[in-house]
């Protein structure tokens, strides 16, 4: 693995060991016995060492470069994609991919941030931070998804939109705000995963769902850690002091009730096993979408109306 975070590296080296002692066992039974024990050994060193992360950490996992991007899972958990591109105004923007696709059998329209891998790829994809030609072209497709009664599946990773000037002169926050209307009144199902950084208004532009879901060792703010640190205290190296103040990580997302479930990751996190990773998401996916597709066009837009209403919610 080309980069390892020093806390996750006791944890790769059993991993890389398992995986060595893996393909020995299946052309040498007498391994299996040693496999066990080692796959039984890196889960338990895995769940002590990711149990006690700090929230930096997490985010430091959620931007990791070999996490698995959108377009890992479409490969692993849908059939026939068949990709739409540009916005019908300006040009096709890379940092969001969206079109239809079979989702065990049924029908649906996806839509999410894609970063890139690479030098090359992330300037193809702008690092996964969209312009207002990949929020309109969102819109778009929000609209088809109406139009044909096909539930959304969107599927957030972005530190945020993009902030350059071109960008604001294409009008950067009109398009963020016209994805919010337009998800707000959707009539289909609406479900959103954030699969790696959940950033700010470039995140929630795809993210106004009937039920949102989190992998294990996302985030989801409406600032970086380090963005928050340098506007508190004009210090970026107070980014961990900012990442436990902000409550920004799955289990303080589902206890403030801003998302609705968490979304296991394999041992060591998404990363180290993109089929485990995809297995473990599509039964979160299926079970939530099952839960939805019965409710009518009103009880839809009820649901979403009421899920966001109740966030922030108290009683005296």
């Amino acid at each position: 693995m080309a980069h390892i975070l020093a806390f996750e590296r006791p944890v790769v080296e059993l991993i890389t060991r398992v995986r060595d002692l893996r393909k020995r066992a299946e052309s040498d039974p007498r391994y299996s016995d040693e496999l066990k024990r080692l796959e039984t050994k890196t889960a338990r060193l895995a769940r002590e060492v990711f149990s006690n992360l700090t929230p930096i950490e997490k985010v430091q996992l959620s931007r990791h470069p070999n996490r698995p991007h959108m377009l890992d899972y479409v490969e692993r958990l849908f059939k026939d994609f068949v990709e739409l591109h540009g916005d019908r105004r300006f040009r096709d923007d890379a940092a969001v991919v969206g079109g239809i696709a079979s989702y065990h059998g049924r029908s649906v329209l996806i839509v999410g941030h894609q970063k890139g891998r690479g030098t090359k790829d992330n300037m193809y994809r702008n690092f996964g931070m969209p312009n207002p030609e990949g929020y309109r072209k969102a819109l778009r497709l929000y609209a088809l998804a109406d139009r044909f009664s096909l539930p959304v599946l969107t599927f957030v990773d972005t530190p945020g939109a993009f902030p350059g000037l071109e960008a604001e002169e294409r009008g950067q926050s009109e398009a963020i705000g016209a994805c919010l209307e337009a998800m707000a009144g959707l009539s289909v199902p609406v479900i959103t995963t954030i699969i790696g950084e959940g950033g700010s208004g470039g995140a929630l532009a795809l993210g106004v769902a009937n039920r949102i879901l989190v992998q294990e060792f996302s985030y989801y703010s409406t600032i970086t850690p380090e963005g928050c640190a340098s506007i508190l205290w004009k210090d970026p190296s107070k980014a961990p002091e900012a990442a436990e103040r902000l409550k920004i990580t799955a289990p303080h997302l589902l206890e403030l009730g801003v998302v609705d479930r968490i979304v296991d990751e394999p041992p060591g996190g998404a990363h180290q096993d993109y089929s485990e990773a995809a297995r473990l998401l599509d039964v979160a996916l299926y079970e939530t979408l099952a839960s939805l597709v019965d409710l009518g066009p009103e009880a839809i837009r009820e649901d979403r109306y009421q899920r966001f209403r109740d966030i922030g919610s108290f009683f005296a």
